[in-house]
């Protein structure tokens, strides 16, 4: 006698991805004010920077070259942040929506879900990055994709650490529900004055160093730094940003999938309110 019962799919579809991707975007697109807010806040952030750059600048020798690197950090760190938002709202618009249950119930995998959001956070940040960083040509000279290759290993190391936490935070709101929302906004902040954004890892105190160079955004910024002020790219920091966050993205999908097992067994998923 052979159940009637439904069965999980077998394979990864990327039909199912691109589904969930479409509805993303339609609810993007029909909004004017959502996209109006993916382009606002890096474009005060980029101004308010590339004016500090200006008056630094005014300075001569390698001060003036440090002040280009100020710039070029409010972007990569923009990249940081902004991938992990799209990611973490993409997943809460389904949370608003109470539509998390309705997901767990469909033929769509997790590791689909987790695909479609992370697609989303890449188009998410596209739309707002492309234009600032058009701007910063516009009104400051800093041309960031005159970084040519260097760039694609920054973007590549950052939206891995980005996505690493948005999956951790996301698993924290299946388990505890909306009412931890907060760690999705606030969470990546913790990592700014470690991961020396706007100034060299030197700076901090020894015994901060050791931890500040265990976090994967570290060697981007390190990097950008030798690359604008010195003109040298340092692959090796690349390589060891890669390394890292093979790691922590290993951690942040386990983490995901225990806290959605547990967030099942708690009924949570039908239950995503304060």
């Amino acid at each position: 006698m052979t159940s009637s019962a439904p069965r999980a799919p077998s394979r990864f579809s990327p039909g199912r991805v691109l589904a969930m991707v479409e509805r993303h975007l339609y609810v993007l697109r029909s909004s004017w004010p959502r996209l109006l807010e993916l382009i606002y806040w890096p474009t005060v952030q980029m101004l308010t920077w590339g004016f500090l750059q200006s008056y630094i600048g005014e300075a001569s020798g390698r001060m003036a070259m440090a002040a280009g690197a100020f710039i070029g950090s409010m972007l990569l760190w923009d990249i940081l942040f902004r991938g992990g938002l799209g990611f973490s709202i993409s997943f809460l618009e389904e949370v608003w929506a109470k539509n998390l249950g309705n997901l767990m119930m469909s033929p769509l995998r997790p590791s689909e879900l987790v695909a479609s959001l992370m697609t989303m956070s890449v188009i998410r940040l596209l739309i707002g990055m492309v234009p600032v960083t058009l701007m910063a040509i516009f009104f400051f000279g800093f041309n960031l994709w005159a970084l040519g290759l260097a760039l694609a290993a920054f973007f590549a190391n950052l939206i891995l650490t980005s996505w690493s936490i948005a999956l951790f935070t996301s698993g924290i709101i299946l388990r505890h529900g909306a009412g931890a929302e907060g760690i999705a906004w606030s969470l990546t902040f913790i990592l700014m004055p470690l991961c020396a954004v706007y100034y060299p890892v030197a700076v901090l105190p020894d015994w901060l160093q050791h931890l500040a160079w265990s976090l994967p955004p570290t060697y981007v910024f390190e990097g950008m730094r030798a690359l604008v002020i010195d003109g040298i790219f340092r692959a090796d920091l690349m390589i060891w940003a890669l390394g890292l966050n093979a790691i922590v993205f290993a951690v942040a999908v386990t983490s995901f999938l225990i806290l959605m097992n547990r967030a099942r067994i708690a009924g949570t998923l039908l239950q995503s309110s304060e």
